[in-house]
């Protein structure tokens, strides 16, 4: 704890480092104040009113947590960062499959990167004009939410330009602590909108627990959700090392090895390579059937209510668990063969004069990073699938739903990411003034410590 203490005095000591963080607290300060700033023409009573009678539940709370509880409140910031995201997401893939796009990424170097950002960007206005289309909607379709003193087109023009403001005014805030903070901008944005409903959800359960079953289930809880961290981080930090070797060369006279990144020599192949990207594409591919039943509830009402539609749209239900399992590994595999390319890793061995000890330079070199990649991804995938599903588990064990979203999917693969990137930023600043960091060792092992041919690819 003295260390830990110390720690902190060393961070604060370093100037420009206390200047990033400060700099980077205010402007989260900034996010979650506009968190709380409600689109005009909106009434928050009647609307908490119908949330708290359950209207708000299952999908719409699962937005509504990556919003910093913003998408309930019908805030400037209801749309959140995810229309951001979700066109990065568009732009990486289109990476992958179209040419233009493919130049534009490798061959175009900061002119490129600058290009693709102006696109990027253009596509979230795009994508925030028609999610803020159907957020009004939503707004409209819960009684006595809008005034009826607001003439209906003003209020759809005026507030879609103001939820639209509001994404990209967030994307700025994200740019700029990039920039001249700590982390990474876009990813502390979020997991400050996840963390921020922790509080209230610790003590409700707390509450819960305490006038029902007792506190020693609570403690319980909370050990489970310390183990279910570890195991979070260890898929985060978890690689399989690859070793390689270099060859010798002819020196003047005598024979000297090519040098090296010293006795770590190898290529660091992920578990989870796909990151939290899989557990996004399906839960993305499981609001289609939410968006489907609203189509149809207005000719059948009774469709969207049936036994299955009403186990798929619920991502507590077995049914809706067992599809999500089974997408995140589907996607695991797929997002990691779009990433992790062999031919690469062969080629850049061949390039460096290294080899992989016992096979064979080429082909042979691919077809077993191939093979090593597609062998840790299996174990991978099923770990991250039950990690999506774990919160399900929760809410069956008797935890609240606000609660249960920490115990795995998304939310925590993002926390523990975002922390761990974060304290390793921190760190770097430490060492470079020769600090010791935030770990005994003075290093977040997994991240800043991967040497080796592995980390420029």
């Amino acid at each position: 704890m003295n260390q830990f203490f110390k720690t902190l005095k060393n961070i604060w000591s370093i100037k420009d480092l206390r200047e990033r963080i400060l700099f980077t607290l205010g402007l989260l300060f900034i996010f979650v104040l506009g968190t709380n700033v409600v689109l005009p023409g909106v009434d928050p009573n009647v609307l908490k009113e119908y949330l708290d009678s359950g209207g708000g539940g299952g999908l719409l709370g699962l937005i509504n947590a990556f919003t910093g509880g913003a998408f309930n409140k019908a805030a400037i910031f209801a749309l959140g960062i995810m229309p951001y995201i979700s066109a990065s997401i568009i732009i990486q893939l289109l990476g992958f499959a179209v040419p233009y796009f493919q130049r534009l990424q490798k061959h175009e170097g900061e002119a490129g990167r600058k290009k693709l950002n102006q696109i990027t960007r253009l596509l979230t206005v795009a994508i925030c004009l028609v999610q803020g289309g159907g957020y009004l909607t939503y707004l409209k379709s819960v009684p006595g939410a809008i005034s009826s003193q607001v003439p209906m087109g003003v209020f759809w023009l005026s507030n879609i330009i103001i939820l639209t403001s509001g994404t990209i005014f967030a994307m700025w805030l994200g740019e700029k602590i990039t920039d001249k903070g700590v982390g990474n901008g876009v990813s502390l944005l979020i997991t400050v909108g996840i963390v921020i409903s922790l509080p209230v959800a610790f003590l409700a359960e707390f509450q819960f627990r305490l006038e029902g079953s007792g506190l020693f289930l609570f403690i319980i809880e909370i050990a489970l959700l310390f183990l279910v961290v570890l195991a979070t981080v260890l898929l985060v930090q978890g690689v399989r090392k690859i070793p390689i070797q270099f060859a010798k060369r002819m020196v003047g006279r005598g024979q000297s090895m090519v040098p090296t990144s010293g006795a770590r020599d190898y290529i660091p192949v992920k578990v989870n390579a796909a990151g939290v990207m899989p557990i996004i594409f399906a839960q993305a591919l499981m609001f289609l059937p939410a968006t489907i039943g609203q189509y149809f509830a207005a000719d059948n009402p009774d469709f969207a209510t049936s036994g299955f539609m009403r186990e798929i749209m619920d991502p507590f239900s077995v049914t809706s668990s067992i599809f999500a399992f089974f997408l995140v590994v589907l996607f695991t595999y797929v997002y990691t063969a779009l990433l992790v390319n062999p031919q690469q890793y062969a080629e850049y061995l061949k390039r460096q004069n290294a080899f992989i000890p016992g096979i064979k330079p080429g082909k042979n070199t691919a077809d077993f990073i191939d093979a090593v990649t597609t062998r840790i991804t299996l174990p991978g995938s099923i770990f991250l699938g039950l990690i999506t599903i774990l919160p399900a588990f929760a809410v069956m064990m008797g935890v609240n739903q606000a609660f249960a979203l920490f115990f795995g999917g998304t939310s925590l693969l993002i926390i523990v990411g975002v922390i761990l990137d974060t304290l390793q930023q921190i760190e770097s600043h430490l060492l470079m003034r020769k600090y010791d960091g935030l770990v005994k060792s003075g290093r977040l092992k997994g991240r800043s410590g991967m040497q080796g041919i592995g980390a420029p690819m």
